[in-house]
């Protein structure tokens, strides 16, 4: 037997052994016998100078590295919505099973770690990356290989992006703080955020981290029936999987999994914070589809987040970026989810009355690790207790407030400096008009070292200008200089988000401009008209009018013009032009946003469910309910394999 094929074995039976122990927790051998393995391999591999892709001597760490590169998902990783109530679960789950009666769900823990995504290829390990914002995550290879539950090599050989969350058990914080007197461990989560996040894997190895895999985002030839095929995929290719796994049809039993795992949670491990309940089937999914941030097909059932009592001892007012003051809580310092609280929100003044706070009273304070700390309610005041007073002005400019329902807000939107500062932050960031280069700090300075106090005051900078900034030399000049006027050929869609019109985000600024084609008809829009669009209410509509009727966010777009920055929605064209097509059924030649790509690049319009309105249908495999609708309304229906050639032909 050569070297090569001696490593070969070796490193298989290391493999091996190392799934036995880690991931099913039934060792087949003694510490001692794998250790003599594993140094017959580190002799082979310094004797050679070859170490293969998924040997075990990888696990130890590597150099420290300069920094984190940016890698875009293949598939999208989108967060899940939650409900903190049995009702809230109730109503998600009614709205799915009138529609799809034959729907069941999974029900899994919610592990309280970090979310990693796994990039495999021709079998090997290939890439780590966090979540980053769904689209883009940061590279964490090197800390990655480090969790030794994780296959370097599976025995699937397409191309396959698999996503878990990174947990640190609790015994292994337990002996970490052990062995490391010097650096103690308050919170597993956080444990785990900072081994992955630290630019020295030899500091991720340490930590004895684990990662359990829960979803496939993206699989090349690869299509799955529903979550139980995807967790037996994961199995067979020796991951660790979810340690808490049921399937289910009604809501009671959604109940019991809930209860039953309340029960056993602190007896368990790991952090968990909640439950994750899914529809099972896939071609269920592909139908209900996304919102811009959720799944409609999976929520998050949170539980009560810890409390604790501690006593306010003052209220400061912070200013927004739309002029709405909110009040933060200074409080007596408590350890709440293992972190230490000093500040919390009390929401609004109409929430400070509603909940009788008073400086100086107890009062019982929350936190979940992805919520900021929130008043619940008052415990008891006292007879040195003090009222809170409302302000009457400003405490950024002096302006006097004006209260809109339970709100406070500041209405010099052109001479207030926290509204200006976080209006250049949000103008210039990457989903907006993408001016990189532009931080907090550097709006600050924009504001106090050379009086930018409007956005479209960006466009007259110059070099000049920008050199008198702290820190700003020549090739950052130009390299701002230079987003600035790439900046000016951004699309409507991405001007409307970026002018911060209150709760517009992505999707509305989007739907926005396919229907208004240009600020100049959207400032007109009638509340009853945007009103009928779908998926804004009166609250949305209600902000978009606000917004236009102010004077001074019309001298804004008028400047803005005066720079050359008005664009005009760009409809596609093609065989699509004019037809609004709903998607429906399991698609096997393309997947739904493909398919949903293709419609909006060649004219079309995609729609989420079947009205008088829909020209088209294309239906997939099990097409249910929509499809029906369809033939009922007389819409014209076409299976996957017209819409295919269509496609092609154009």
């Amino acid at each position: 037997m050569n070297y090569q094929e001696k490593m070969k074995q070796l490193v298989s039976t290391l493999n091996q052994w190392a799934y036995e122990y880690y991931v099913l927790d039934n060792p087949t051998v003694s510490d001692a016998k794998y250790d003599e393995l594993y140094d017959q391999l580190v002799a082979l591999e310094k004797e050679t100078g070859v170490v293969l892709p998924s040997s075990p001597t990888k696990r130890v760490g590597g150099e420290v590295l300069k920094g984190f590169e940016q890698h875009r998902h293949l598939g999208r990783l989108y967060s899940l919505d939650k409900a903190q109530s049995h009702a809230e679960l109730k109503d998600w789950f009614d709205k799915i099973k009138n529609v799809y009666p034959e729907a069941e769900f999974s029900v899994e823990y919610k592990y309280d770690g970090l979310t990693i995504n796994l990039t495999y290829q021709d079998g090997q390990l290939v890439r780590a990356t966090t979540r980053g914002n769904g689209e883009v995550g940061e590279v964490v290879s090197a800390q990655v290989n480090t969790i030794k539950n994780v296959p370097l090599e599976i025995d699937f050989k397409g191309t396959v992006e698999i996503q878990g969350e990174g947990i640190m058990k609790l015994s292994a914080m337990e002996k970490f703080n052990k062995n490391h007197p010097e650096e103690q461990l308050k919170n597993a989560r956080n444990g785990v955020a900072g081994a992955i996040r630290n630019l020295d894997p030899k500091i991720t190895a340490e930590r004895n981290l684990s990662l359990i895999l829960y979803a496939v985002g993206y699989s090349q030839d690869k299509k799955f029936l529903g979550q139980k095929e995807i967790v037996q995929f994961l199995k067979q290719n020796k991951f660790e999987t979810n340690a808490y796994f049921a399937v289910v049809k009604e809501f009671e039993e959604i109940k019991k999994c809930i209860a039953d795992i309340e029960k056993e949670r602190t007896s368990l491990d790991f952090l968990i914070d909640g439950v994750v309940i899914k529809v099972e089937q896939s071609y269920i999914r592909d139908e209900l589809g996304y919102t811009s941030k959720f799944p409609k097909w999976a929520i998050a059932y949170k539980f009560e987040a810890e409390q604790a009592i501690t006593t306010l001892q003052k209220v400061e007012w912070q200013v927004g970026r739309t002029g709405k003051l909110t009040p933060i809580g200074i409080m007596e310092p408590v350890d709440l989810c293992g972190a230490t609280i000093r500040r919390a929100t009390l929401n609004n003044f109409g929430d400070i009355t509603r909940k009788d706070l008073k400086i100086g009273s107890k009062m019982i304070v929350r936190r979940s690790n992805d919520v900021i700390p929130e008043v619940l309610s008052v415990v008891e005041h006292f007879d040195d207790s003090k009222d809170i007073q409302k302000p009457t002005v400003c405490p950024a400019c002096g302006s006097e407030l004006v209260e809109w329902g339970a709100h406070l807000f500041c209405i010099n939107s052109l001479n207030c400096k926290p509204q200006i500062v976080l209006k250049l932050v949000h103008f210039c960031s990457k989903n907006a008009c993408d001016i990189e280069g532009v931080s907090l700090k550097t709006a600050d300075a924009l504001y106090e070292v050379l009086g930018i106090n409007n956005i479209a005051q960006l466009f007259d900078l110059c070099a000049e200008d920008l050199l008198k900034l702290d820190k700003f030399k020549e090739k950052k000049v130009a390299n701002v200089l230079s987003a600035i006027e790439k900046s000016k050929d951004v699309s409507l869609e991405s001007l409307i988000f970026a002018l911060g019109i209150e709760n517009v985000g992505q999707k509305t600024a989007k739907d926005l401009a396919s229907k208004y084609g240009n600020l100049d008809n959207l400032a007109k829009a009638q509340l009853d008209d945007l009103m009928q669009m779908q998926d804004i209410g009166e609250i949305v509509a209600q902000s978009i009018v606000e917004y236009f009727a102010n004077q001074g966010n019309i001298y804004t777009i008028q400047k803005l013009k005066e720079k050359g920055i008005d664009p005009q929605y760009k409809k596609q064209t093609g065989i699509f032009s004019g037809k609004k097509v709903v998607l429906t059924g399991s698609l096997e030649i393309y997947t739904r946003g493909q398919a949903a790509a293709l419609i909006e690049s060649l004219g079309g319009e995609v729609q989420s469910s079947v009205s008088k309105t829909t020209t088209l249908v294309v239906a997939g495999e099990k097409a249910g309910s929509k499809k029906a609708k369809a033939e009922k309304l007389g819409i014209e229906i076409w299976d996957e394999n017209r819409f295919a050639q269509e496609i092609k032909n154009a």
